[in-house]
C-alpha cells in the first residue's frame, strides 16, 4: 500500500497565491500523489505546473456551499474538464436535503454527472451538518445519480472527517462508490486509519507532512 497514491494533496483556501499553487504542484510531483485539488481558478495554471506527469488535476464545484444553482455547478463543472481537470469535486445541496427535497437532491448531482460524463464524480456530503439517517440518505441519493464517489466534508465547516461517518457511509454504499475522506486529516496514522475503515482516497493539505510521518515510522 502506498499511501502517496491515495492523497489528493489539497490547497483550497481564498488567499492561496499563484505562488502556492505552484509550490503545491511541485510537492505533488516529489511525492508522486494522485492529484492535486485546486479551486477551479487554478485548474489551467495546476495542468500547466503539472505538465506531462501522472498526477491529475482535481476541482470543486458549488465549494464550499453547495447552495448555488444546479446551472451553475454544471457550468462550473464543464469548464474545469474543459481546461484540464480529471476529477469534480462537488459540495451537496445540504438544505435540500435537510429539507426532505431528495427529488432536487438527485436532479442536482445528476446533472452535473451527466455533463462530465466519465470524469470522477465526488459528491461532498458535509458530514458535520448532517444526522446519521441524513448521512445515509446522501449515500442511497449517490449511488442512485450515479456518482462515483462520496466524500465527507469540504474542510471548511464545523468539522472535517470521522470514522464514524466513514463506517456509516462504506456500510451504506457497499462497493457501488469508493469514499474521500477529507477534513483534519493531518499525519499518517490517521491516515492509515482512515484507509483501513475502507476510505479510497484521502483529502489533505498535509501530505508533504503524512509522508515524512511515514518516511521517519519506516526508519525504526
Amino acid at each position: 500500500m502506498e499511501l502517496n497514491r491515495f492523497i489528493d494533496h489539497t490547497l483550497l483556501s481564498a488567499s492561496a497565491t499563484e505562488s502556492d499553487i505552484l509550490n503545491l504542484c511541485e510537492e505533488a510531483l516529489k511525492y508522486k500523489f494522485y492529484s492535486v485539488c485546486v479551486n477551479s481558478s487554478y485548474v489551467t495554471f495546476a495542468r500547466q505546473a503539472l505538465g506531462s506527469s501522472d498526477v491529475k488535476v482535481c476541482t470543486v464545484v458549488g465549494f464550499p456551499l453547495g447552495a448555488m444553482s444546479t446551472e451553475a455547478k454544471v457550468f462550473e463543472a464543464k469548464k474545469a474538464i474543459e481546461h484540464g481537470a480529471s476529477e469534480i469535486d462537488m459540495v451537496i445541496n445540504i438544505g435540500r436535503l435537510k429539507s426532505n427535497n431528495h427529488v432536487e437532491v438527485l436532479k442536482d448531482i445528476s446533472a452535473v454527472k451527466r455533463a462530465i460524463g466519465l470524469i470522477p464524480l465526488k459528491v461532498i456530503l458535509e458530514i458535520s451538518e448532517l444526522s446519521k439517517n441524513e448521512i445515509v440518505k446522501a449515500c442511497e441519493i449517490c449511488i442512485d445519480a450515479k456518482a462515483d464517489f462520496v466524500k465527507t466534508s469540504t474542510g471548511f465547516s464545523k468539522s472535517g472527517a470521522t470514522l464514524t461517518a466513514v463506517k456509516i457511509m462504506r456500510k451504506t454504499v457497499k462497493d457501488q462508490l469508493r469514499i474521500k475522506a477529507s477534513g483534519g486529516i493531518r499525519d499518517a496514522e490517521t491516515a492509515l486509519r482512515y484507509i483501513e475503515a475502507g476510505v479510497d482516497r484521502i483529502g489533505a493539505s498535509a501530505g508533504v507532512a503524512m509522508m515524512n510521518n511515514l518516511r521517519i515510522a519506516t526508519d525504526y
